[in-house]
């Protein structure tokens, strides 16, 4: 059987109770026991030793029993609380007053008589019982001697069979069934109290133990669980609801990752469908083109051989150039990157980029400028990672850029961070695409052609290589206008470069 939280530990608090309990209830009985009867014995120290030095038959040695007897049945007439006893120095009774086979015993240790007679006292002293075999009660004793001769001992019970009888009727009397009733009544509203102070505490556990098995019946979808579950309150001071709160972020969160994967593998299939189409194109031409070498080389003038290798090594560039993306592309979202940051002078890499598209940038006329053309800010990167971003934004520019147009690298400070624009005049971006540029595969409607083919990746890679230089790619466009891409870098004092 499957009990709950609450259950163990309501079972285990009234069987911790209960123990706790009895044993107070013992160990109070025991001390109130022993206390009563140290009392009793301190208060009644004297009592044998006053009878033997006031009483002339124990005063000058004891001769008659008869006598001696009929003496303890009057004292125990006075004083019913007490059991008189006469004793050799052995111990052996030798006279006592009860009713024929009352007595059990026929002798008492009397060790106890002589430590409780001596000095070294510590109450209370309990001797033999001889109404009762193996029975101790506190006792008063004390010698009687006959000229200086010890003649046995006097040996008084306190708290006798009289006394026993009384102290058990009274303990079966309506008043103390009544006080006993009432403590056990006590006891179990007590009891009571704390399993409902236990279950208060204990309820919002179990709502959230509750919440857990309907989310793991669910299989941790979130649209097929049920609409009663539990509210926390996230400012509560109670660390059950603070961790329901917890608990409810958590799923959230599994769930808006269980989504992202979603997208993700979604997005996946179409990339890999899109990527293997663009590889066909390519891939199919060059086949075709070598193969139709292969065939019908003997027929095929010089011109045509010709062409046919420059349009077969195009493709084979075309097909490198889009295999090196997706295998850039596959690494950067792997984290199977390494960056090698230092400190240079971005003046520097800004113009060797330039200077590398020059001869592109000529041929259609277009003016590539660094703004300011001299400075001397460095900077803290992977040179080689920020170069690959410039070379891919400016071929773009170029790409997008007509005849007699502009294309401006500006360089600024800003927020202690410098801060990098490609600006170019060129055709711009529409608002309704400008969202969608930084997604793999992804072309505008307005991407301008040229000699090779481009598959959508290198603003994507950009993107992933910014984001491990800690920056952003962001980008403004107008169409008709041009577009510009921005992005910071960390900026390297002096005092940096001097050490």
């Amino acid at each position: 059987m499957r009990i709950c939280f609450y259950q163990r530990l309501a079972i285990s608090l009234v069987a911790v109770f209960m123990l706790v309990m009895i044993a107070c209830f013992y160990s109070t009985n025991e001390l109130q026991k022993l206390t009563q009867q140290e009392a009793q014995q301190k208060l009644h120290l004297g009592l044998a030793e006053h009878l033997v030095s006031d009483n002339p038959l124990l005063k000058e040695g004891v001769y008659d029993y008869a006598a001696l007897s009929n003496l303890f049945h009057t004292l125990m007439i006075l004083g019913p609380n007490f059991e008189f006893y006469y004793l050799d120095p052995q111990g052996k009774i030798l006279t006592y007053s009860a009713t024929p086979g009352k007595v059990k015993a026929t002798s008492v240790n009397v060790g106890p008589i002589k430590q409780l007679i001596g000095d070294n006292q510590s109450f209370p002293v309990e001797g033999d019982d001889p109404r009762q075999l193996g029975r101790h009660k506190i006792f008063s004793a004390a010698p009687v001697y006959n000229n200086e001769q010890l003649q046995g001992y006097l040996y008084v019970i306190i708290g006798g069979e009289r006394y026993d009888s009384i102290l058990a009727n009274l303990q079966n009397s309506q008043s103390m069934r009544e006080i006993a009733i009432f403590l056990v009544v006590g006891l179990l509203l007590l009891l009571i109290a704390l399993l409902a102070m236990f279950k208060y505490f204990t309820s919002p556990l179990k709502r959230l133990s509750d919440d857990m098995d309907k989310v793991r019946d669910a299989d941790f979808h979130r649209d097929q669980l049920p609409r009663d579950l539990a509210l926390w309150n996230k400012n509560s001071y109670n660390e059950v609801d603070r961790l329901g709160c917890a608990f409810t972020e958590m799923l959230a969160h599994i769930d808006s990752q269980f989504d992202q994967l979603s997208k993700i593998d979604t997005q996946r299939r179409v990339l890999l469908a899109d990527l293997s189409h663009d590889l066909r194109t390519p891939l199919a031409s060059l086949q075709g083109y070598i193969e139709t070498l292969a065939i019908n080389a003997d027929t095929l003038s010089v011109e045509d051989r010709k062409h046919f290798v420059d349009i077969s090594l195009k493709n084979a560039k075309n097909l490198k150039h889009l295999i090196d993306q997706i295998f850039e592309l596959a690494y950067l979202e792997g984290g199977q990157v390494t960056l090698h940051q230092e400190p240079f002078p971005l003046g520097d890499l800004l113009h060797d980029v330039a200077a590398k598209f020059a001869l592109d940038a000529q041929e259609k006329n277009i003016e590539i400028r660094v703004s300011p053309n001299h400075f001397e800010y460095h900077v803290f990167a992977d040179i080689g990672k920020l170069e690959r971003v410039l070379t891919n934004l400016i071929a773009n520019a170029i790409r997008h850029t007509p005849e007699f147009g502009k294309i401006d690298l500006v360089v600024a400070t800003h927020n202690e961070k410098l801060r990098v624009d490609i600006r170019d005049t060129g055709i711009g971006i529409s608002d309704k695409e400008i969202a969608f540029i930084f997604d793999a595969r992804y072309q505008a409607n307005n991407t301008e052609k040229d000699a090779c083919s481009h598959a959508g990746l290198g603003l994507a890679i950009c993107r992933k290589l910014m984001a491990l230089l800690n920056s952003d790619l962001k980008v403004e466009s107008q169409l008709g206008k041009g577009t510009c891409f921005s992005f910071e870098l960390t900026l390297v004092n002096n005092n940096h470069l001097a050490h």
